[in-house]
């Protein structure tokens, strides 16, 4: 348990709390403006943006590694990382999954590629190094991507400290449903069509003032 609660830790040095995953653009926009749109939009974006696609890829990618399948692990990276649709969702992707690959070798943990790797694949090996079962991990995953959205909503809309808590509370029950589903999705069911996301992600690298880099 205490190698989940690490690798799902806002302190985890993977530069998390520097993105937004466009949620910055969308209070630009007014999309986002108060505690309930907030709700929604996470809601939305864990079951119809990651429910869709980046869990179910996370659970390839940890399949392949298990399995020692470098082919299929280095193929469902590479499908991730041109799935991201904008600059800055790909270098965040990149930046992260480098990070958390350092920390890996820094801890002693050497088996593991080399080259670019996304979040997820990163995340998959070191679910895998550290004992975690794949449920569990993805659940971790999922939790902490929950949990810097929650964060950057309080910074950037912003919500006090007890609508954030209300907030996680509301939308954490989902994620248990997004894990099971993405282990049961077929690939050819497998989707990245949010387009709003990909046309606000591009007008954030524009956007005149920001607190976050996506």
């Amino acid at each position: 348990m205490g190698a989940l609660l690490q690798l799902s830790s806002p302190a985890l040095p993977v530069g998390a709390f520097s993105y937004s995953q466009v949620l910055e653009s969308a209070i630009d926009k007014a999309i986002v403006t108060d505690a309930a749109s907030a709700q929604a939009w996470i809601a939305d974006s864990l079951k119809l943006v990651l429910g869709r696609y980046e869990a179910p890829v996370w659970c390839r990618l940890r399949a392949a590694w298990d399995a020692r399948d470098l082919v299929g692990f280095s193929t469902w990276n590479g499908e991730f990382i041109a799935s991201r649709e904008t600059r800055e969702l790909r270098a965040e992707t990149l930046q992260m999954g480098y990070s958390l690959r350092q920390l890996l070798l820094a801890t002693g943990n050497a088996d593991i590629p080399g080259g670019d790797l996304c979040f997820p694949a990163a995340h998959a090996c070191a679910s895998a190094l550290w004992g975690l079962s794949p449920p569990l991990a993805l659940y971790g995953y999922l939790y902490g991507w929950l949990e810097n959205q929650v964060m950057s909503a309080l910074k950037a809309v912003p919500l006090g400290q007890v609508a954030g808590q209300k907030l996680l509370l509301a939308v954490r029950p989902r994620i248990s449903g997004v894990v099971e589903g993405a282990f049961a999705i077929r690939d050819e069911d497998l989707s990245t069509q949010a387009p709003m996301l990909g046309l606000l992600s591009s007008q954030h690298e524009t956007q005149y003032s920001r607190l976050f880099r996506s």
